[in-house]
């Protein structure tokens, strides 16, 4: 399903920036609107404001909620963009459905949120956040081994993956993964599954990495822990 929206601007004269991204988190703002975090193809990380998106019934209501993705058309004001038009191109819906698959939607938003920043090209991470989303609507791929190679992928872009840990004793296949994972597009990367005790391995090492790279607590991990899932 395909949304298009349109917002008619007070300043007919205002230019508009057209770019392709996905929204990682929202907030309300005052009685009726809604600022959102896009992470964009163009400009890297930014906000934006969507006009009386919280009224009921608005047109900005369905293209301002977590991991919309298409293309936004935005003017820009002092501090942050204001939403004109939205192509939402997949609305990912079948999170609303899946609770654990929204669980970890939502931890890959924060990590991407921890890493990306305005300005900066931020594509790769896009692409990453975007692939691992669909990955996760595939019930062909466990939901952990997609967190994995989310992490450590996410940890590659941002160079600082070290190879393999001097310190674990991994199988061959493990090894294998993780050179499959630091050296492939992001387009390949969910095209393979694991046995049990070789995910552990990848597992083990993504925590690892995560304490040793990240430094930082998510929410969202907190109730994938609580749900088993550490």
């Amino acid at each position: 399903m395909r949304l298009f929206l349109r917002y008619i601007k007070d300043d007919p004269m205002q230019d508009f920036i057209v770019v392709t991204g996905i929204v990682i988190k929202q907030s309300p703002v005052g009685e009726s609107d809604r600022r959102v975090t896009i992470l964009t193809n163009s400009r890297g990380k930014i906000s934006a404001f969507a006009r009386g998106a919280r009224k009921p019934n608005s047109r900005f209501s369905g293209t301002t909620c977590p991991f919309c993705f298409g293309s936004f058309k935005l003017y820009e004001g002092r501090d942050a963009y204001t939403i004109a038009e939205a192509d939402i191109k997949n609305f990912f819906e079948e999170f609303r459905t899946d609770l654990d698959a929204s669980f970890y939607a939502s931890y890959f938003a924060e990590i991407t949120d921890y890493y990306c920043r305005e300005n900066n090209d931020e594509r790769d991470m896009m692409k990453l956040f975007y692939q691992s989303l669909r990955a996760l609507t595939k019930e062909s791929l466990p939901n952990p081994l997609v967190r994995a190679v989310f992490e450590l992928k996410a940890i590659v872009i941002n160079g600082e993956f070290p190879g393999a840990p001097e310190e674990m004793r991994l199988s061959d296949s493990a090894l294998y993964t993780l050179e499959f994972i630091r050296t492939s597009p992001v387009e390949s990367l969910y095209s393979f599954n694991l046995t049990e005790n070789v995910l552990d391995e990848i597992k083990e090492v993504s925590k690892l990495y995560c304490n040793r790279y990240m430094n930082h607590r998510f929410k969202s991990l907190e109730i994938l822990e609580i749900n088993g899932e550490s």
